[in-house]
């Protein structure tokens, strides 16, 4: 953990790019995609996923055949899933992934914004996407009256007027799924389309309305925009209240095409899948995929089932790599090393609202977490506080040791992880401060209690943080971090409220002092400072 503040800029403002380091990269965030990233994080592995916004169902209102959630509209899941996946320190970036390459053992995916994410493995899950027939006004009605899987929207349509659009040789095999919905169903083959005799044959016997070269050209919809009809070649009219279709489908792989990831024909002659092994491993090594993008017959509940299995099948190649160097590498680590590799990327001054909560108060033993350069760690030890300064990252501390040196100041340096097992002295510190401090979620808050464990009775807790409300204001769209990973402001209040002998004595928002490290593209901070009752 340590300081989570914008990005370095240039003498004229520009944002200069930051790479990001973990150890998975998910590309996409639909169910199959969030399903592998909540396993990864459960392993205790940082996953980033990279979410462009365009699920292959955004136009359906409502999924089903999802036990448990049947019903549910699929905007809902997503929501749910991200905060799951959230709640285990995973990040979801909104944005594109242009280019994903390898970088000696690892890889690098270039987003959109300029800034990139360095990872260990890759998990493709961007889905398909669907290219309807060429019938004017199909696309107005897809989703919702035009549907392209009987198992996913079928009962919605029973006993209706159902037409089935057959435009390729693989359309026809669903037709006696169709004709168990409704007794009203018309099968249109398309001009030109080959299909097996013999099944016309059984379908028309079995009451089907079967209709060859009759290709359709338009989508009639009454004044009420309802889908009433298609129009033929022709001219002629069936009547029609939902339309079944079989669209071809495109795998969304362009961005991995360096990798020498490249999709192969489906058997359905439809479109073009990666192809997998059993645990969603790709033909390039590191590289695993998920979802629809697999397998085009996947429903939400089956694509969320394929992406948890494909996140177990990378956490263990991870685990079996790790185990064989004997290591425990953190991704998270690695984010904030190499982040601290470069240049100074703060300012050095001490936060202002820190300075204002603490100056009242009588010096004696400091815990700064998160100390990142250690602006507010030296600032301390310099008003007479036996400061610890605290961080994940050993790159941090280094710079943090060599200031108090040169300034001769008492500063211990700790490296320590908010979320490990006891990572702080318990009752050790008058004060106990973040500032800042990017703490990864974890489903019980153990952050929060290590914290708050840290303060010795009649102590202080001060924690600051950004205005959460500014940091989603479009002009910080340009920030390769997902705030909503980390610990909030409000966790430590909402734990504080629950535990005896605390006094929350500051819980605000102010505006950020003249001199404070981005406070020209953040104008607030939030402050909440406490007392444990000895």
């Amino acid at each position: 953990m340590t300081e989570h503040r914008e990005h370095s800029h240039h003498a004229d403002s520009t944002p200069t790019a930051i790479v990001r380091h973990c150890d998975v990269a998910v590309i996409g965030g639909s169910a199959a995609g969030l399903a592998a990233a909540l396993q990864l994080g459960r392993q205790r592995r940082s996953v980033i996923v990279v979410d462009s916004g365009e699920p292959r169902n955004a136009p359906a209102e409502h999924m089903h055949s999802f036990l448990g959630r049947d019903g549910t509209d699929p905007a809902e899941l997503l929501v749910a899933g991200r905060a799951e996946v959230r709640s285990y320190g995973g990040e979801v970036l909104s944005g594109q992934a242009l280019r994903v390459r390898r970088d000696g053992d690892g890889f690098v995916v270039e987003l959109a914004t300029g800034d990139s994410v360095a990872a260990r493995r890759i998990v493709v899950a961007t889905g398909l996407g669907d290219e309807l027939p060429a019938v004017d006004g199909l696309a107005a009605h897809w989703g919702r009256s035009v549907f392209h899987c009987p198992f996913c929207h079928g009962y919605e349509v029973r006993d209706q007027r159902l037409v089935h659009l057959v435009t390729s040789s693989a359309g026809l095999h669903v037709a006696p799924l169709l004709r168990q919905l409704t007794e009203r169903l018309t099968v249109l083959i398309a001009d030109g389309v080959e299909v097996d005799a013999a099944e016309l044959a059984t379908l028309a016997a079995a009451g089907v309305d079967v209709r060859e070269a009759a290709t359709a050209t338009r989508v009639v919809a009454g004044a009420d925009g309802r889908l009433t009809g298609v129009e033929l070649m022709d001219g002629a009219l069936i009547d029609a209240d939902a339309i079944l279709v079989g669209p071809r489908f495109h795998s969304r792989t362009e961005a991995f095409a360096d990798l020498g990831l490249r999709p192969s024909p489906h058997p359905t002659g439809l479109g073009e899948v990666i192809e997998v092994d059993l645990m969603g491993a790709t033909a390039v090594e590191g590289v695993f995929a998920a979802g629809s993008v697999t397998d085009p017959s996947q429903q939400v509940l089956s694509a969320a089932a394929h992406g948890s299995r494909v996140g177990g099948a990378v956490a263990m190649s991870l685990a079996a790599e790790d185990t064989q160097v004997a290591a425990r590498p953190s991704g998270t680590v690695a984010d904030w090393d190499h982040r601290y590799s470069s240049d100074p990327i703060w300012s050095g001054n001490p936060n202002g609202s820190l300075v204002a909560e603490v100056a009242e108060l009588a010096p004696g033993r400091a815990l700064d977490v998160g100390a990142g350069e250690g602006g507010d760690a030296i600032w301390l030890a310099e008003q007479g506080w036996k400061v610890t300064a605290s961080d994940i990252s050993s790159r941090a501390l280094a710079r943090v040791q060599a200031e108090a040196e040169r300034r001769d100041l008492p500063v211990t340096c700790a490296l320590a992880d908010a979320n490990a097992r006891d990572p702080f002295a318990r009752g050790g510190f008058e004060l106990v401060s973040a500032a800042y401090a990017s703490i990864p979620r974890t489903p019980d808050l153990r952050g929060v209690h290590n914290v708050l464990d840290a303060v010795a009775p009649g102590g202080t807790l001060v924690i600051l943080s950004h205005d959460m409300e500014a940091m989603q204001d479009p002009k910080h769209q340009h920030r390769p971090f997902d705030p909503e990973a980390y610990l909030h402001i409000e966790d430590f209040a909402a734990v504080l409220e629950t535990l005896p002998g605390w006094t929350i004595a500051v819980n605000e928002k102010r505006p950020r002092p003249a001199g404070s490290a981005s406070a020209a593209h953040h104008a607030d901070d939030r402050v909440l400072r406490a007392v444990r009752h000895g």
